[in-house]
């Protein structure tokens, strides 16, 4: 019994040494590496090149090794007998939300349009905390505990999600018949949906027009959710007043890409949380444990609903 290590960008050195630091002699392999494929019967991954998993006929587990899955679906040859998981951790979540804090606080105090330098001394009228609603969409760990900082600080929250939520520091709408009422209370919208088919594309057109005018736009979830020449319009037309993104359709975001050259759209390389080795080798250890003593395993993912 063994776990594979594969990235699409191969970058394992930092992974092995977290694994190794804590159990010297752990099983832990890299497609390179591996002897023999049949010993594999855990794997953790990121963005795995399609039809990765199919060599290893014994594989009985695929981890995320973010709190994303999107990716592993995104396999046509994702194997239908696996369990998969994903992290959960303190620092990813910690670091959504000091990162959506400092997006929403950096709106409402015009930072991101005064760090032009523009060479103009033009002082900008400014947004006080307790005027303004924040709408989360996506109440899962991260929207909640990016709720509940946000709440601290002081900003009015709401939140939408697939099903309600009992949240004392929010109010909480769902499903379709809550969507209209939701959009249209929210002065700052933050995207930490997960991308199923049910959610892409689903920051669009349709959507902006729900929203009050000017509401800016966070998006630290993926970059499938957002149709980009929709954002573009909303923009233009001032329905939007600009927009915060961290995720992106092609990652890096080329050089040639229209959101480049548009003045209110802040981009960051999808820096909102990263998955820390160090951090996350400790949980990765014990589901290798409970899968191989047949104890359930933790973060398991719903295969019907992707998250």
């Amino acid at each position: 019994m063994a776990l594979l290590l594969i990235r699409n960008d191969k970058n394992y050195e930092q992974w092995l040494k977290a694994l190794k630091d804590l159990v010297s002699d752990f099983p832990v392999f890299t497609p390179e590496t591996v002897k023999n494929p049949e010993d594999i019967d855990m794997a953790l991954s990121w963005k795995a090149p399609y039809g990765s998993y199919t060599k290893y006929p014994n594989l009985k587990v695929i981890g995320s090794m973010g709190a994303g899955v999107d990716h592993l679906f995104e396999d046509p040859q994702l194997p239908e007998n696996v369990k998969l998981t994903r992290v959960v951790d303190k620092y990813l979540v910690t670091d959504m939300q000091e990162f959506v804090l400092a997006q929403c606080m950096s709106t409402i105090k015009n930072l991101n349009t005064y760090n032009r330098k523009d060479a103009h001394w033009d002082r900008m009228t400014y947004g006080r905390i307790e005027d303004v609603t924040v709408g989360i969409m996506g109440l899962g760990v991260l929207g909640k505990a990016t709720g509940s900082l946000l709440h601290k600080v002081g900003f009015k929250i709401i939140g939408w999600s697939n099903s309600s939520k009992d949240l004392d520091y929010l109010t909480s709408y769902s499903g379709e018949e809550g969507l209209n009422e939701f959009l249209s209370h929210s002065e700052i919208l933050v995207c930490l949906l997960p991308l199923t088919e049910k959610t892409k594309r689903i920051l669009n057109k349709n959507l902006f027009n729900k929203l009050p005018d000017n509401t800016y736009l966070i998006n630290v979830a993926r970059g499938g959710h957002l149709n980009e020449d929709d954002l573009l319009e909303a923009l233009h037309s001032n329905k939007l007043s600009g927009a915060s993104l961290d995720v992106f359709d092609k990652e890096p975001l080329p050089p040639e890409h229209p959101f480049w050259k548009e003045p209110n759209i802040f981009i960051t390389p999808h820096v909102a949380s990263v998955s820390s080795p160090k951090s996350i080798a400790p949980q990765v250890i014990e589901n290798y444990n409970n899968l191989k003593n047949g104890e359930p395993l933790k973060n398991e993912v719903s295969r019907s609903k992707h998250y």
